[in-house]
C-alpha cells in the first residue's frame, strides 16, 4: 500500500498528517507490516503534553514491542480508542481507522522537514 500524499514520514516510521490545529498521528503500513500482527496499542491519555521526541505510547504485536515518538510539541487532543480496543485496524488500515492520536501544537513546521510520502515509499520499497 502506497504512503496517502497527505502524509509526511519519519525515519522511524510514523506518518503524520497535519491539522489546522495540530497534527494526526499513526504508523506506516511499513511499520504494521514489519510488525507483522499488532496484538497491543497503549497510549498516553488526552491532556498529555508532549516535546518533540517524547513517546506517545506503544504498540506490541508477536515479534516486538516499539513505543511511538511525537514529531511536535503540543497536547494529546484525542487518542484513537478504536484502536486500542482493535490493535489489528494498525495492520488493516493504518493511515485511516488506525490512527493514534491527534496532538494540538502552534507549530507544526517541522511536519515540512519530513519525508513526503513518495520519498518514504522509495526508501522503504
Amino acid at each position: 500500500m502506497a504512503t496517502p500524499s497527505d502524509c509526511r514520514c519519519t525515519d522511524t516510521h510514523e506518518w503524520v498528517r497535519a491539522t489546522q490545529d495540530g497534527v494526526t498521528m499513526g504508523i506506516t503500513q511499513h511499520a504494521a507490516d514489519a510488525l507483522t500482527d499488532i496484538t497491543f496499542v497503549g497510549l498516553k491519555p488526552v491532556g498529555t503534553k508532549l516535546n518533540a521526541g517524547d513517546s506517545i505510547g506503544e504498540v506490541e504485536s508477536v515479534k516486538t514491542t516499539s513505543d511511538i515518538y511525537s514529531v511536535v510539541a503540543g497536547t494529546i487532543t484525542e487518542v484513537n480508542q478504536s484502536a486500542v480496543k482493535d490493535p489489528s485496524l494498525l495492520n488493516s488500515d493504518p493511515y485511516g481507522s488506525g490512527w493514534l492520536v491527534k496532538i494540538a501544537s502552534s507549530d507544526t513546521t517541522i511536519v515540512q522537514r519530513l519525508m513526503d510520502a513518495a520519498v518514504y515509499d522509495a526508501k522503504n520499497h
